[in-house]
Parts: C-alpha cells; sequence; structure tokens
C-alpha cells in the first residue's frame, strides 16, 4: 500500500536537508555556481527625456559596483553593511535554487548574503494543476504558446508525483532562504488550500514551531463557478522568523471614527503593555485576517497581464511590516514583479528571481516604467551544467553530455586519439559507415582516410558551462580545415550563446560554418522521455536569429552644448533594420499559431521585439542600457503593441571611434545583439 503525504514527509525532508547541505558544502568550491551580468539598467521610459548619461560622469557607469557617490538626480541606497560595495538591486533570470546559491556564494563585486537579507516573501506555484499557456498579442494576431518543458516546471504546477513532488521542490529552497535570513529576518509564504497546510509542516521543520508568528488570511471576492461548496475566496500567508529577535512594525486601518495612524516599532522586542494600550487607542493595530485589500485584477493601473499578479497594497503591508527602511528584500518566484516594485517604491533594496523568461520580461519592463533606480539583470552562469548534475549524477562529466547531445544530433564519435573531450563527431554517410563505427571497429589510418573521403561534415557540441562565441567558432574552423586531413563543413551546437553571436557570425563571413541551438530544455525532456532511445529522431536543433540595424548616425550639434562648463555633446541615431526569429519550430506553438506567427515574420518582422536597449559606449564586458523601449511603453509613440524603431541620444562627445551595442528580445524571450563600431 502505498504511503500517505504524512508517512512521506520525513523523508521528503530528510532528502531536502540533504540536497541544501551538498550545496552549502560546495559554497567554497571551485565549481560553485555563479552569476553572469546579463545588462546593467539605467531606466529611461522616455526616449525624450535627458539620459542618464547626461547627469552622471560617464566614468562612473563604468562599473556599477565602484564606491562613487550618486549625485542628486539620481539617488542610490547607501549599503547597511559599510564593507560592502555600492549596493545594486537584482534581477535574476534562472532556477532560485541555483540564484540562491550564487548569492550565498558570493562573486567578486557582491560578498555572500548569507544572513543579510531582512525579508523574503515567495508566491510559489499552488500545485494547482494549471495548464499556464503563454498569450503573446501581436499586430492583428493574437498567439498561444504553449509552456516549454523548464516553464511547465514553473508555471503549469504539475509534478511526476503530485504533491509529495512539491513538497521534494520547495523544502531545500526553503532551507537555503533561511540560510540567507538576517537574525532578525522573516520569511512570508504565500498558498493556498491546495498544499498550503503541507507547506506549513515543512515551515514548522525548517524554522522551528516556536518562530511561527502568524498565519494571515487575506480574503478576497469575485466570482466562483463552484456549486457543490462554499466559494474558497482567500489565500493563507504563512509568516515565520528566523529567531525569537526579528523586526516587526504593526500597521494600522482606521477606527470607526477615522482615525488612521502609521505603524511603530512592535513585536517580540517590545514587551511594553502601556505602550501597546497607547498605539492600540490611537488606532487599531491590523490583525491575522485582511479584508481591505481587492486583487490585482481589481486595480487596472497595476495591471501588467500576469495571470498570477498580487496586488502592491498587499506586499506594502507586508514589507513595512518586517523589513526596515533601506532593508532588503527577496522574492525567489517574482512572477510579475510585484515585491520588487514595491520595495522600490518603500526605499527597500531588493533582490528577484525567476524561471520563466516572460516573467522576467514583465518585471524588467515594470520597473523601467516606474523609472527605478538601476539595477542589474543577471541569469545563472552554469544552469545548463547543475541541471545535467541532476539529470545525470553528479559525478558526470561534460564530455557525457557532449556524447548525447550529439548521438541525438545523428553524429557518430570521433576516434578517441582525435576526440579527447569528447565533444566531436561527424554526420556519417552512407549504413555501411555507420555500422563500422557503431561496431566500434578499431580505427586504422586507412579507415581515417576512408571517413575523411566519404564523410564532409564535422559537428562540435560546446560545453554547457560557457557562452558560444567567436573564439569557439574561431577554433571550429581550424578544426575544420586541419583535423584529420580537414572537412567540407563544420556545424557548431551551443546551449548558451553570447548577445554578439548574430554579429560573430556575419563578420566570419564564412558559408562552410553552421551554428545551431541545442534545445533548452533537452536535459528536462531526458529526465521526463525516459532516456536517450526514445528521443532519438524527435529533438530539433535550431538556426540563431539575429538582429540587424540601419547605419548608426554620428554628429556633433552646430551649436555644441555645454554641460558642467567642460563637456560637449553629441546625438547618435540608431534606428532597427530587420529581425530574424529564432526557427519557429523551435517554439512550443501547434500548427494554426505557427502559422500565424510566419505572417507575422512576413509582413512585419520588427513586430516580434518585445525590448531593445542601447549601450552607446560598449566596453565589452558590461553592457548598460542607458536607452530602452519595449512593448506597453506608450510614452514614445501612443502604441502599446509595437516598439519604436529609431532612438536619438546625446552623448558625451569623444574624439575617437565608440563601440555602439543594441540589444533586443523578442516575444518568446530569444535575445539578439549587434555590435558597431562608429567611426569620429
Amino acid at each position: 500500500m502505498a504511503k500517505s503525504l504524512l508517512e512521506q514527509l520525513p523523508e521528503i525532508v530528510a532528502k531536502g536537508r540533504q540536497t541544501a547541505e551538498k550545496i552549502l558544502e560546495n559554497l567554497e568550491g571551485r565549481h560553485r555556481v555563479g552569476l553572469q551580468t546579463r545588462e546593467w539598467v539605467l531606466p529611461a521610459k522616455d526616449a525624450a527625456q535627458n539620459d542618464l548619461i547626461r547627469s552622471v560622469g560617464w566614468g562612473e557607469l563604468a562599473n556599477p559596483n565602484a564606491p562613487v557617490q550618486c549625485p542628486v538626480e539620481v539617488p542610490c541606497v547607501t549599503p547597511t553593511y559599510p564593507s560592502e560595495p555600492l549596493w545594486q538591486n537584482r534581477l535574476i533570470y534562472g532556477d532560485n535554487l541555483l540564484a540562491m546559491a550564487a548569492l550565498l556564494a558570493g562573486d567578486e563585486n557582491t560578498p555572500s548574503l548569507r544572513g543579510k537579507i531582512d525579508l523574503i516573501y515567495i508566491d510559489p506555484p499552488f500545485d494547482s494543476k494549471a495548464d499556464y499557456r503563454t498569450k503573446v498579442t501581436l499586430p492583428g494576431v493574437e498567439l498561444e504558446q504553449k509552456p516549454t518543458v523548464i516553464e511547465q516546471f514553473a508555471y503549469s504546477d504539475t509534478w511526476a508525483d503530485g504533491t509529495a513532488s512539491y513538497l521534494a521542490m520547495i523544502t531545500p529552497r526553503l532551507i537555503l532562504m533561511r540560510e540567507l535570513l538576517s537574525d532578525r529576518g522573516s520569511i512570508y509564504v504565500h498558498l493556498d488550500w491546495h498544499v498550503g497546510h503541507y507547506v506549513k509542516l515543512v515551515l514548522d521543520e525548517v524554522f522551528g514551531r516556536s518562530n511561527f508568528r502568524n498565519e494571515v488570511i487575506w480574503c478576497y471576492s469575485g466570482p466562483t463557478p463552484v456549486k457543490t461548496a462554499f466559494a474558497r475566496k482567500h489565500d493563507a500567508i504563512y509568516f515565520f522568523s528566523k529567531s525569537e529577535t526579528y523586526y516587526f512594525v504593526g500597521d494600522y486601518v482606521e477606527h470607526k471614527s477615522g482615525v488612521h495612524n502609521t505603524g511603530q516599532v512592535f513585536g517580540a522586542t517590545d514587551g511594553d503593555p502601556d505602550r501597546v494600550k497607547e498605539i492600540e487607542e490611537r488606532g487599531k493595530l491590523v490583525e491575522d485576517w485582511w479584508i481591505d485589500i481587492f486583487t490585482a485584477d481589481r486595480v487596472r493601473s497595476e495591471q501588467v497581464g500576469y495571470s498570477t499578479q498580487k496586488p502592491e497594497k498587499l506586499l506594502s503591508r507586508i514589507i513595512r511590516a518586517s523589513c526596515p527602511d533601506g532593508g532588503l528584500v527577496a522574492d525567489f518566484n517574482g512572477g510579475s514583479g510585484t515585491t520588487a516594485a514595491v520595495a522600490e517604491k518603500l526605499g527597500r533594496r531588493w533582490i528577484t528571481s525567476d524561471l520563466g523568461k516572460p516573467a522576467c520580461m514583465v518585471m524588467r519592463k515594470r520597473l523601467i516604467d516606474q523609472n527605478a533606480k538601476p539595477f542589474l539583470y543577471q541569469a545563472i552562469g552554469d544552469y545548463q551544467v547543475e541541471a545535467a548534475k541532476s539529470t545525470l549524477g553528479r559525478k558526470f562529466r561534460i564530455g557525457d553530455l557532449s556524447t548525447i547531445v550529439l548521438q541525438l544530433f545523428g553524429a557518430l564519435p570521433l576516434p578517441p586519439e582525435d576526440n579527447p573531450n569528447r565533444n566531436l563527431g561527424y554526420l556519417p554517410v552512407g549504413a555501411a559507415l555507420a555500422a563500422n563505427v557503431a561496431a566500434k571497429a578499431a580505427p586504422t589510418n586507412a579507415a581515417t582516410e576512408f571517413d575523411r573521403k566519404t564523410n564532409k561534415t564535422l559537428v562540435l557540441a560546446d560545453s554547457p558551462n560557457k557562452l558560444t562565441g567567436a573564439a569557439t567558432l574561431k577554433k571550429a574552423i581550424a578544426q575544420r580545415d586541419t583535423l584529420m586531413g580537414g572537412w567540407d563543413k563544420v556545424i557548431v551546437l551551443g546551449w548558451n550563446f553570447e548577445p554578439s553571436i548574430g554579429h560573430d557570425i556575419q563578420a566570419l563571413n564564412d558559408p562552410l560554418l553552421e551554428v545551431l541551438v541545442i534545445p533548452p530544455d533537452l536535459l528536462d525532456r531526458l529526465k521526463k522521455k525516459g532516456g536517450l532511445e526514445k528521443l532519438k529522431n524527435t529533438v530539433r536543433f535550431a538556426s540563431l536569429q539575429y538582429l540587424t540595424i540601419k547605419p548608426v548616425i554620428r554628429k556633433s550639434p552646430l551649436t555644441p552644448l555645454v554641460q558642467g562648463g567642460n563637456s560637449i555633446e553629441e546625438t547618435l541615431t540608431i534606428e532597427l533594420d530587420n529581425y530574424v526569429l529564432l526557427s519557429p519550430e523551435a517554439i512550443n506553438l501547434d500548427e494554426a499559431n505557427r502559422t500565424k506567427l510566419h505572417g507575422v515574420m512576413n509582413a512585419e518582422p520588427l513586430a516580434l521585439i518585445e525590448y531593445w536597449a542601447v549601450d552607446p559606449d560598449y566596453d565589452g564586458q558590461l553592457f548598460r542600457s542607458v536607452w530602452q523601449d519595449y512593448r506597453g511603453n506608450t510614452d514614445n509613440d501612443g502604441d502599446p503593441l509595437r516598439v519604436v524603431t529609431k532612438a536619438v541620444l546625446s552623448v558625451p562627445a569623444k574624439t575617437s571611434s565608440r563601440t555602439v551595442c543594441v540589444r533586443a528580445v523578442d516575444v518568446f524571450g530569444f535575445e539578439a545583439e549587434v555590435l558597431v563600431e562608429v567611426a569620429a
């Protein structure tokens, strides 16, 4: 007889602790998880407004973590801890387990955040078995994109073993959250009737029953299809502190007399009954059932088109209650970005992350829309490696994964002496050769000569723990021309790419080089489908997308403008030209939706651009977006379904050439980049 959930729970918690302990043990290791900064976002919602670079010294934009003083025009948060560099808020794309591991490990720019976070709020999936499909509205067309396997993990809440798998997922994450919390910190876990009671038991184990503070009931109203029971119209928010001494500020609601007061510090460290009585006489302290907060869909001004969006008033109450001014708030299920948006407005520092690209795009746009302070957009540096370890075992080697990729592509491995990293193969010509290799016949000089004459195409499967870029492509071309006497063509298969990959391919101008994308959900499919054999002949390797722009126009004004008494400005005009989408076959669409997509691709390819940004002086390392536009930003053109295609920037003049970098993200989350050297 199968065990009940209560019987499985001790084992689930024990395994969760083991997973978390392994992560904590590896924090000091050579292969610890890291974060890559993809963009330093300096919000500029209105293209007509002064660029940030006009009010900040240009040199100060070179490093977001440099200890510089922010001018009055660009407010920033003073670090809470004197040893820290200048704090930068962070939006992180990737699995939150890996994001937390990276934050615990720290890096050269930010020390470990272990014990540094004041408040964690999470609104994790509720195990509702919902199928959260992404609706993409384009001019004249609405597409319905089915989730990729990775996004299903984040949104559909459908786990292999039901609620047991859900608890196995959340347990190690809660343990890492406890490690990140400061001693005065608190966590709020927002759930509903699906799994709330089970997660409460896990929270008791991780944080201790004595640190349970409240089960907050958030009540709301609205239409319901339920006819056989009382309508389910509340969520539960479990509030735990890390210790007995924690920060808390009581909130107030109006008495019938209309009196309303701001909160005062109140909680485990405040035991003065007279003071409590005095406060309550001025206004009623909020209790743990909240009926005064509407759902987000009833607040039109907040809506960002995200199905599980929470209202700002809800997060405002939580943040003001449990995070001091200037403190640090984290949300590791960022979703629509309400936590980060509210923390920004309330003067708190913030970190947010999400595994879904649509969620990260919504958050980035939302923060720019409210003119947030500059923030970092980061990604997990070696997500595929960590995912491979969970699929293939902790002892797996990169070569193991490369071998699998080559097999799924239909390539056979080169002899070991020519393939020490096991990442090279070739496309066989003829069944006889395939049978010969499959039988692992001993390679001879004659066999090598035979390979060279009958086989034409070399295949390289790049490593998942780095970005495929110009260096890899040049190495592949060199191997094509020299290895085993040379080949007619080389195909490079990559997991993650430098945003400049399109520019790099164009610069090489080599028709005998082909670059393809390894499906990002391949590891998940291997795990779910039950093995390599079942996936053969079903995996599609897509071509890369790329962006082109018109020639950049660089001008100095007829009457030079003076800033600070000595800086002359010049203007840059950047205009988008064309966008070629990643192979539509790689997007999870049915045939009807794919046909609609092809129509837009052919008629108006730039309508596929969701977001684009400009760095007018790219240093090759950190992309500083000082200008952005995105669908939904109507300040520039009044059209919510299209981006503007031209940007005019005023920048400090230079006597030398400047490198202009343009990055774009399409409606499906794919990125492309153009790099242009503009002469003086």
